[in-house]
């Protein structure tokens, strides 16, 4: 079985978003990393080389052989999009998605081009809502 390449590491999350080169970007990170802190109450921890998560959670897969650990919640300023990780899924958020502004979504990921696109008051909740859920479901963390 292969190793899972993305783990949490010592890298500075600052020194990460200071590498972002569009500045609408890198700002827009700034804007995530406060609202994920404020809302999960968890530092922000650098997992890989450019995923910025809270928390962490231990799963095993129904499909594979695979484990490891992973945040409960994250996001990574990606070069076309901003990419946000909810590990619960979206079919809970079905409402917020429509309230939510210009997005698109895949099984675990929203993707935003811009902050501005988007109602944040909406996004604050999914991210609560999510940290709760995933907290909440495991308990060994």
């Amino acid at each position: 079985m292969a190793e899972l390449k993305t783990k949490k590491n010592d890298s500075s999350v600052m020194d990460f978003i200071n590498t972002v080169e569009s500045d609408e970007k890198r700002e827009d990170s700034l804007v995530l990393l406060k609202l994920y802190e404020d809302v999960t109450g968890e530092k922000a921890v650098m997992w890989g080389d450019s995923i910025i998560g809270f928390g962490t959670y231990h799963y095993k897969s129904e499909r594979s052989k695979q484990e490891g650990d992973w945040p409960l919640i994250g996001f990574s300023p990606r070069k076309q999009q901003l990419t946000l990780y909810f590990m619960d899924g979206f079919d809970k958020y079905k409402d917020d998605l429509e309230k939510l502004g210009k997005h698109k979504v895949s099984v675990g990921c929203l993707y935003v081009k811009r902050l501005s696109e988007i109602e944040m008051s909406v996004l604050r909740g999914m991210v609560s809502k999510s940290f709760k859920f995933m907290k909440d479901t495991h308990l060994d963390v």
